[in-house]
């Protein structure tokens, strides 16, 4: 239940931009729906598998892979549609990358980013990463400044006068406490990657010192041989 919750995340998330694309001022408000209700789920697939103790590693990577789409996607567009510079999906994509990389280190140790075997290390890295108040923070940061920059696609187009968003956006509050939740989520998304990137040092130095597996008479196994057919000279093509 908690990975079809994910999945419907995703679905929900091409269907609003599916409307910020197709009209985005007649669209506006149910776009904006639509992303309240994706960045909802966020909490909810993981509420699901925790009351259902349905936890698992497939899960907690699941939910990874469908919050960095969620997150990159809309950086992506609203650059696209030029509410926002294109150096901060830039920043966007490389941090991903670089932490989903490092993380990689851990998921071949058995560990997952999150739960009772992680990469953390350090308590501080706890609280940015996996803090109640820090992910909630950045859950609403992110939340609040997405259905903004979706309001602000809508504000930006002639036709907009008369609207309920424009009557909203014309209010300087709005739009200056919209563009403060954009910068604090893009951030604390910068923030919340450098833990990641401090813990995965140990691991990766870990790594380098193990010795390589040796054969019997002492040499460096290299990979295993291919399998030989019956009949078949070594060697040969067959």
């Amino acid at each position: 239940m908690a990975n079809l919750i994910t999945i419907g995340r995703l679905l929900l998330l091409f269907a609003a931009i599916g409307m910020i694309y197709r009209n985005p001022v007649a669209l506006a408000l149910p776009a904006m729906l639509l992303v309240i209700v994706v960045f909802a789920g966020d909490g909810l697939d993981g509420w699901v598998a925790r009351k259902r103790n349905s936890a698992s590693r497939l899960g907690a990577i699941l939910d990874i892979a469908g919050d960095r789409v969620v997150e990159t996607v809309f950086w992506m567009v609203f650059a696209d549609l030029g509410v926002i510079p294109i150096w901060m999906p830039i920043a966007v994509v490389t941090r991903g990358a670089i932490v989903d990389a490092l993380r990689s280190v851990s998921y071949a140790e058995g560990m997952t980013a999150f739960g009772e075997r992680n990469m953390m290390r350090s308590p501080v890295t706890r609280w940015l990463t996996a803090g109640r108040f820090m992910r909630g923070l950045y859950g609403f940061a992110k939340a609040a400044g997405f259905v903004f920059l979706t309001g602000e696609v809508a504000w930006r187009h002639a036709g907009v006068a008369g609207t309920p968003i424009g009557e909203l956006y014309a209010v300087p509050g709005v739009r200056l406490a919209g563009w403060f939740s954009v910068w604090l989520s893009f951030a604390l998304m910068l923030v919340r990657g450098l833990p990641v990137i401090v813990d995965a040092i140990p691991a990766l130095r870990a790594d380098e010192a193990r010795p390589e597996p040796t054969s019997p008479g002492g040499m460096t196994a290299g990979p295993p041989a291919p399998p030989v057919e019956a009949g078949a000279v070594p060697g040969s093509r067959g």
